[in-house]
């Protein structure tokens, strides 16, 4: 068992050594559906996205489908995150456990632009009408443990954008596994130990924008005499590939004890769309006798990334237990991103 876990050790630290040293991608711009890349829940935001290997709850529907099995009870979780230049995105999810079955979820995440003025060439202040754009994502989610040491689980996801009358969709599949092991456990037991969790997203279909604004009249001939002038025509679009992303991480508990816990993560990420960076994250919980328990965490996202526009994340959590297997918790998350500023996140979660 050791020699296993050791083998695994040194092959994330060579994968991390290979992300360090990557060249500069040639791919930038080249797939749609960029919110897919956002991420969900204030806890793995504030750990700098480093949570693919410590997502046990209803938030693992984004992070990896396998921690949805270690939800037990029914869960219910509310974000909201106001993005940049007015764009605000939003998640609301709901998963149960059905015994010897595994675990269910079902969510939808979303991205609104909101009311745009529409202009032209002949009137560039605006015409008087506006037009909106909206992306969701639509989340079909299952889970199961197959040993106490072993879980898996399965997304599968409807993606759709629209801008006025022109929209696109595809269909797509998220798949995750996270294994726990008593390797570096303060205690020697699986609980405690350290975990690894890897998972696939956004797997599926191109999106190709179509729709009415799409069509323009054309005359095919405009020096012959008695043809049609103003046939139909329409623009082909470009289809485009969703932004596929590899996560692997590895999270470790050097402290655990009977009121508090730490715990740190480190993930490695391959992106189809752009160089392999890491993502570094840690949580302190503080357990606070039949009350709750009070969170800190911070992380930092993007180290190794080419043209890094992202940097260090913080914030905290409080958990409130309202009577045997019920419980509400709200997080708070706070990233920077670069020249585009700071981006503020709140969730809201029960248990019940």
């Amino acid at each position: 068992m050791i020699k296993r876990n050791l083998f695994l050790i040194l092959a994330f630290l060579a994968l991390l050594s290979a992300i360090g040293g990557a060249k500069e991608p040639y791919r930038m711009g080249t797939t749609t559906a960029g919110f897919l890349e956002i991420g969900v829940g204030g806890a793995g935001i504030a750990m700098g996205d480093a949570y693919v290997a410590s997502s046990m709850d209803l938030s693992s529907i984004y992070w990896n489908p396998a921690g949805l099995a270690y939800v037990k009870s029914n869960e219910a979780l509310f974000m909201y995150q106001p993005w940049v230049v007015g764009v605000n995105t939003m998640f609301a999810g709901y998963a149960m456990s059905l015994p010897r079955i595994g675990s269910i979820g079902v969510g939808i995440f979303g991205m609104n632009y909101g009311n745009i003025d529409v202009t032209t060439l002949d009137y560039q202040m605006g015409t008087g009408e506006q037009y909106t754009a909206y992306d969701y994502n639509f989340n079909l989610t299952y889970a199961r443990s197959l040993a106490d040491w072993f879980s898996f689980g399965a997304s599968a996801k409807y993606v759709t954008s629209k801008i006025w009358h022109t929209a696109a969709n595809a269909m797509a599949v998220d798949l995750g596994v996270m294994v726990q092991t008593p390797f570096f456990s303060t205690t020697g037991e699986y609980d405690g130990g350290m975990r690894i969790g890897m998972s696939i997203a956004n797997y599926g279909s191109k999106m190709q924008y179509d729709g009415f604004d799409l069509l323009f009249p054309e005359d095919m001939s405009p020096e012959e005499a008695g043809n049609y002038q103003n046939l139909q025509a329409k623009y082909k679009m470009q289809d485009w590939e969703l932004p596929l992303l590899f996560r692997v991480g590895v999270a470790l508990t050097p402290i655990k004890r009977a009121n508090q816990e730490l715990m740190i993560e480190v993930d490695a990420l391959h992106p189809n769309n752009m160089s392999e960076f890491v993502n570094v994250g840690a949580e302190y919980k503080f357990m606070l006798p039949g009350f709750g328990a009070l969170t800190l965490r911070g992380g930092y996202k993007g180290l190794f990334m080419v043209d890094n526009n992202y940097g260090p994340t913080f914030g905290g959590g409080l958990k409130v237990f309202v009577s045997p297997g019920r419980s509400f918790n709200l997080d708070y998350a706070y990233r920077s991103l670069g020249v585009l500023g700071n981006v503020h996140c709140t969730s809201f979660g029960v248990a019940f």
